[in-house]
């Protein structure tokens, strides 16, 4: 706990504690705590921009103790004069629409370990928030679709589109046959959830072409696409963190950018400390620095 809150009050705003003390509950203290209050909170948010109020709250009372703090009420009351409440909770997409009549296909990679690129694609699509006006907080959705060497963690494909139309998720499995060079693929399987994009006859018609197997989860368990679910994650909640878009295309650019750094600069646990595009030079088992506990089962029934 702070043992000198009052000191650090007096500091924001260039006073004596006794200056402070004198006043007592006068305009200058209750300045003084509004200041302390606001500087409190910019520092946490700074750490964590989403963080409620009623955290902070607990936070802000347990460092500093009941004695030296505002109530409950007045610090709620300097958070809302001071616009810093954090916006309502956005509504969560559902990017998974598996309500359709179209054909399933069974879950091929259950117990598949690829060792060489190229063997296992697996796909998965995530929400993008567009900020449509900063003062009322609208805001509105687009949808990054990515494809991902299950082996190498690449990103081989992408696309970033306005609505959930089918036609954005074949987009990124284009860009990511052009590694095929024209040439029908050996030995690959394509897996993804059972949503209407992956599942529509135009999606799997162009797996089919190019000699892909199709493999698709049985149920809406994240682990049955754990690595796609990742990459997405990673993408979305680290490398592209507290950034604001007001545009498709600002999300097309930082996409694309941040994709570039992920595969070729950014070293990975999984791969051993190396980058997917140096991995994807790899074949055979790579070293992990922790551990992937569905491959160790895997490996474990094998023996």
């Amino acid at each position: 706990m702070n043992t000198y809150p009052v000191k650090s009050q007096c500091e924001l705003l260039g006073v004596s504690t006794q200056a402070y003390y004198q006043h007592g509950e006068s305009a200058l203290r209750k300045l003084a705590e509004e200041a302390f209050v606001l500087e409190y909170v910019r520092r946490i948010r700074s750490r964590e921009p989403s963080i409620g109020g009623n955290k902070l709250w607990r936070m802000y009372r347990d460092e500093f103790g009941d004695e030296h703090t505002v109530g409950y009420n007045r610090f709620y009351d300097i958070i809302d004069k001071y616009k810093l409440k954090v916006r309502e909770r956005k509504r969560r997409v559902r990017t998974t629409d598996s309500g359709h009549d179209l054909p399933l296909y069974p879950n091929l990679v259950k117990e598949f370990i690829p060792l060489c690129p190229n063997q296992l694609w697996v796909s998965d699509i995530t929400y993008m928030v567009i900020c449509r006006n900063a003062h009322t907080g609208e805001y509105d959705f687009c949808y990054l679709s990515i494809v991902t060497d299950y082996y190498t963690k690449e990103i081989i494909g992408w696309c970033v589109g306005e609505t959930l139309e089918a036609r954005f998720t074949i987009e990124a499995l284009r860009m990511a046959l052009e590694r095929l060079d024209g040439e029908p693929a050996a030995d690959l399987t394509h897996h993804s959830d059972r949503s209407v994009q992956y599942a529509s006859y135009a999606y799997t018609d162009l797996l089919k072409a190019n000699n892909i197997r199709i493999s698709m989860t049985e149920c809406g368990d994240p682990k049955d696409n754990a690595v796609a679910e990742r990459v997405n994650n990673t993408i979305k909640n680290e490398l592209l963190l507290g950034m604001t878009f007001f545009s498709v295309n600002e999300v097309r650019r930082a996409v694309k950018a941040t994709v570039d750094f992920y595969n070729n600069e950014r070293p990975h646990m999984s791969l051993n400390w190396q980058t997917p595009a140096q991995a994807a030079l790899c074949t055979g088992e790579i070293e992990k620095k922790w551990v992937s506990y569905r491959e160790k089962a895997i490996l474990d029934l094998a023996a």
